[in-house]
């Protein structure tokens, strides 16, 4: 078990900068949340794997053995997350990825976990 000091000065040696705010927090949350669920992980990785770019929602059911309204219901989720877009086609939703969605995400990631100083942070404690 790891000494823990007695006074609070003695362990706060520099002060905490940076970081998300709480409403970049609670907002990348939600982001997150959208991708927290294996379908919806698949349904990403299936729709950017396409040889075309997008997926109908009729070809998305099978590899993920459920019906055609719950495979909606996940794709609604990552179109207001931002990773999908979404374009009617007769009866037909077909769905793309969003060009760089991914990369937005790890940018918010990474600023968060590099400070202001732009050094990365230590994970050794004294």
């Amino acid at each position: 078990m790891l000494d823990q000091p007695t006074d609070v000065a003695a362990c706060a040696s520099a002060p905490l900068a940076g970081g998300l705010d709480v409403d970049a927090a609670t907002a990348l949350a939600q982001t997150l949340k959208a991708l927290a669920d294996p379908a919806r992980l698949r349904l990403l990785s299936l729709v950017a794997g396409s040889s075309t770019g997008e997926a109908c929602v009729c070809d998305l059911t099978g590899p993920l053995g459920l019906s055609q309204p719950t495979v909606s219901h996940h794709c609604k989720v990552l179109v207001d997350a931002g990773f999908l877009t979404r374009e009617k086609r007769g009866v037909w939703a077909y769905y793309a990825v969003i060009p760089g969605a991914l990369h937005t995400l790890a940018d918010v990631l990474g600023s968060a976990a590099v400070p202001a100083d732009g050094r990365a942070a230590s994970t050794a404690r004294a």
